[in-house]
């Protein structure tokens, strides 16, 4: 599988796969140790977290799995994010649910993510969501801490719009790495609102969350939804794939250099996702399933 390029010092899979929902996954510390080794036999080296996953319970799980075999941590990439508060039995000095990108609280996330997570530096780290309380002077002076620390080799953020992204940006003496952000043929956006360009404007590339829409591109009852499932339908026999394998095609054509994350607990899932990597879709099919996704034709 192709690896993309962050920084000197970061290279990524093309495809990452999410742990956004393993709490809920009911895998044994041994069933996920063998998942994460079949994600890594197929390319798939890059495991996406937050804090907050599971209400708080995500990164341990897959910590104490690593545990059981603590050599592949020098096989794969550890990315995490801080920066949202829950109200949780898991934590319970939140009291209120909130965005903080204090210096003490994004310091302390790293410190306990990287006890969770079984390792001595995460790869990267993201800010989870732009923080309208955000002091961009005090926030920069956590990342280059953590930075210069070697707990965290590389800085990105997560769902932020341009104004945010070069607010934080211009406090930094290094690059942001990538913008995590939500995109599908029914999460489009982004496409028109600047983020997506701002990446191309400074070559770096997007992880995208949700590639799949949540699972509504195949479950929907919309109209424009139907008639998507037709193009992709259709695609999918053309070249020999899965629908989603399409679908992740979509995402890996795009000049902005995506990274779609797969969020399944199954192994075929995850090779429908690496399947795409090979799929080459014309510019026409891609607009195709632009426009259906969109449910109204582009002027």
């Amino acid at each position: 599988m192709k690896r993309v390029k962050l920084s000197e010092k970061l290279e990524i899979s093309n495809i990452a796969l999410g742990f956004w929902r393993l709490d809920s996954w009911k895998m044994s510390k041994e069933e996920l140790l063998k998942y994460l080794e079949s994600a890594i036999k197929i390319g798939v080296t890059t495991f996406d977290h937050a804090d907050i996953y599971g209400s708080y319970t995500c990164e341990k799980i897959f910590g104490e799995a690593l545990a059981l075999k603590p050599e592949l941590r020098d096989k794969i990439e550890l990315i995490s994010k801080v920066g949202i508060k829950l109200v949780s039995q898991n934590m319970l000095e939140n009291t209120y649910h909130c965005y903080d990108t204090s210096y003490d609280h994004i310091v302390k996330s790293v410190e306990q993510s990287l006890i969770n997570l079984n390792t001595e530096y995460l790869d990267l780290v993201l800010i989870h969501r732009p923080d309208m309380y955000m002091d961009a002077d005090e926030t920069a002076r956590a990342l280059t801490d953590l930075k210069n620390s070697g707990k965290v080799l590389e800085w990105g953020v997560s769902n932020f719009l341009p104004s945010d992204f070069n607010l934080l940006q211009s406090r930094l003496n290094f690059k942001l790495v990538t913008n995590q952000i939500e995109v599908s043929p029914l999460k489009t956006e982004h496409f028109f609102d600047g983020t997506i360009n701002l990446m191309q404007e400074k070559r770096f590339p997007a992880m995208i969350w949700s590639p799949l829409a949540g699972g509504d591109i195949f479950t929907s009852k919309s109209e424009n939804v139907i008639q998507l499932r037709k193009v992709l339908k259709r695609l999918a026999q053309k070249y020999s794939c899965e629908m989603d394998s399409v679908v992740y095609a979509w995402h890996l054509a795009h000049p902005a250099n995506f990274i779609p994350i797969c969020g399944s607990a199954k192994i075929e899932r995850l090779k429908s996702a690496v399947k795409g990597c090979s799929v080459k879709l014309t510019r026409e099919e891609w607009f195709e399933i632009f426009q259906k996704g969109m449910g109204v034709d582009i002027p």
